[in-house]
């Protein structure tokens, strides 16, 4: 099952890429996939927030075949 991720801000300059394709056995919540994204990369942000197909979703989204996923990095202001 195919998913493309995409990468913004910060998260994009750490990792190098701003995209990539993902084939995934199983299609896990958002947030289970960001958790393995970043396993091993303690420069990225624990808690993101996440959009799939242009539209934000909370943590526990089931993930589905061919969706577009978007990681963003906690936004700070003031």
């Amino acid at each position: 099952m195919n998913v493309q991720v995409l990468f913004f801000a910060s998260l994009k300059e750490h990792l190098g890429k701003s995209e990539m394709q993902l084939e995934l056995a199983t299609l896990p919540s958002v947030e289970s996939l960001w958790k393995s994204l970043r396993a091993g990369k303690d420069a990225l942000p624990e808690q993101v927030l996440f959009a799939v197909n242009h539209q934000y979703v909370h943590a526990d989204y089931q993930l589905k075949e061919g969706d577009i996923v978007a990681f963003f990095p906690p936004v700070t202001g003031g």
